[in-house]
Parts: C-alpha cells; structure tokens; sequence
C-alpha cells in the first residue's frame, strides 16, 4: 500500500511546503482539500493549473485525489450539485488525481429512502462526465451515510464503475460497524482509506496516529488478508481544531506506524 496525507492537516500552507514534507517525510502523495481557503481549488486557471501538476511532478509525489465538498444528497436543485462536482472532476484531471472525494451530505428531515435517491440520481449523472475525465468520484463515508452499508445504498443504485467509495475509518467506526464489515461492504468499490486517530466517541480532536482508539491495526489486517494494496491517506483534521499537535512534526512517527501495520499484517 501507499501512504499520503491530506491538506486538511495543513490548512492554507504554500503546495512547495506541502510537497517538501511530502518529500521529507517519505509519503507517496497527497490528498488536496480543494477549498477556497486553499491554494489549490476549483479556480485556478488552466496556466495555475499545469504548474501545480508540474510541480507534483518535480518532486517525485503523486496527487491522490481531489477532496470536494459537493453534498451529493442534500435537498435543492440538481443542476447546482452536479456542476460542482464537474468542477472538481475538471480539476482533477488537469492535476492528474485519479479520484474526487464528495460527501453525503443528506438533511435529517429526509428519508433514507429520498436522500438514497436523489445521491444516486446526482452521482449517476455526474459519473459519464467523470468518464471522459478518466477520474472517479469517491462517495466518502461520512455524515448521514458514515458506514459501509450506509454508503452501499447509494452505490448500489448508480451500478457504475466510475462511482465509488472512500472509507474514512472514524465514521465507520463512530456508525459502530466492524472494519471486516465495511470492507465487504465497499471492496467492490473502494477508491482508497482514510485514516487518524482520536480519544473517544465524544472528543474527536485529532491525535496522532496509534496514540488513540481508532481500529487501524484491524483494518489494515483486514486489507492486507485481503490483498488489498490501495492507498492509505492521513486525514489529521488540522483546520477544524487548532490546538491540535501541529501535523508536520508528527509525519515521521505517523509513516512508521502505518509501516509497522503494513509489516505485521504481512
């Protein structure tokens, strides 16, 4: 497996900082939150662009995906959603990402059934432009849809290769389902796995890896038993708790825990 990290652990910073901790620290890419806080967003103009992708270049790192924040369930208009998933599709393909991360996002005055619904309808539409862009949107577990099968629900109804999911391992476990079960659950359609660390159900302040109560030793197990040799991305959520630990004196010890896991899982 492969390991990147995700800008969401360094909010606002400069892309040759990011890519010199990359670089650094021994990490294979690097998920880009595309945010208008952030230097790599959905604006950037076609020139901007092709100096970010070469500058991933340059350095020998790979760019992961896209992390959008298109809420694929939510009520409104279609047409308003799928454009923002375009835009990041568009994105992607001109940094090179294979994937585009969007959320859920369902409101809790809808149904299951509704928010299935109009999440498939909207990713089903979005998903043949995705194919000309030869990237794939990644339907994260999160939010009102945080486990496997909550994701399974949706991805079940579009049927198609270019949508998919990525298990982001705390809201599986916070939606209480087992590692073994989210993998059978998403392995027909799993983009990649986000992991972290925290203290407990009720204080989700990001830790560093191993230091909390997160299953990453089961679920690396469970991927490595299944051959499974996809990317493992470290989502350390920086931006929403500023007395967070600051990420980058954490990502030697973080690489080697993720190594250890590797080694004993094999």
């Amino acid at each position: 497996m492969k390991l990147a990290f995700s800008t969401l652990g360094l909010p606002g910073q400069p892309l040759s900082e990011v890519l010199r901790l990359a670089t650094a620290h021994g990490y294979h890419g690097v998920e880009l939150r595309a945010h208008p806080e952030e230097p790599v967003r959905p604006d950037l103009t076609p020139e901007e662009r092709a100096d970010v992708a070469a500058a991933f270049g340059a350095a020998g790192v790979e760019v992961l995906g896209v992390a959008g924040y298109a809420r694929v369930a939510a009520p409104g208009d279609d047409d308003a959603v799928v454009a923002e998933i375009r835009a990041l599709l568009d994105l992607a393909r001109d940094l090179g990402a294979p994937y585009v991360r969007v959320f859920p996002g369902g409101d809790p005055g809808q149904s299951p059934e509704e928010a299935d619904a109009t999440a498939a309808r909207r990713l089903g539409t979005a998903a043949e432009y995705a194919t000309d862009a030869g990237v794939r949107i990644l339907l994260e577990t999160h939010d009102s849809h945080r486990t496997g099968a909550d994701a399974m629900r949706v991805l079940g109804l579009v049927g198609h290769r270019q949508v998919g999911a990525l298990w982001d391992v705390m809201h599986t476990w916070l939606g209480g389902e087992q590692p073994t079960d989210t993998y059978a659950a998403l392995s027909p359609h799993l983009g990649y796995v986000q992991v972290k660390d925290i203290a407990s159900p009720d204080d989700t302040t990001p830790l560093p890896l191993g230091a909390g109560v997160l299953p990453l030793a089961e679920c690396v197990e469970v991927l490595s038993r299944e051959g499974w040799d996809g990317w493992l991305c470290w989502e350390y959520e920086k931006r929403w708790y500023e007395a967070a630990a600051p990420l980058p004196g954490l990502l030697d010890e973080g690489r080697r825990h993720l190594a250890r896991l590797l080694n004993e899982s094999a």
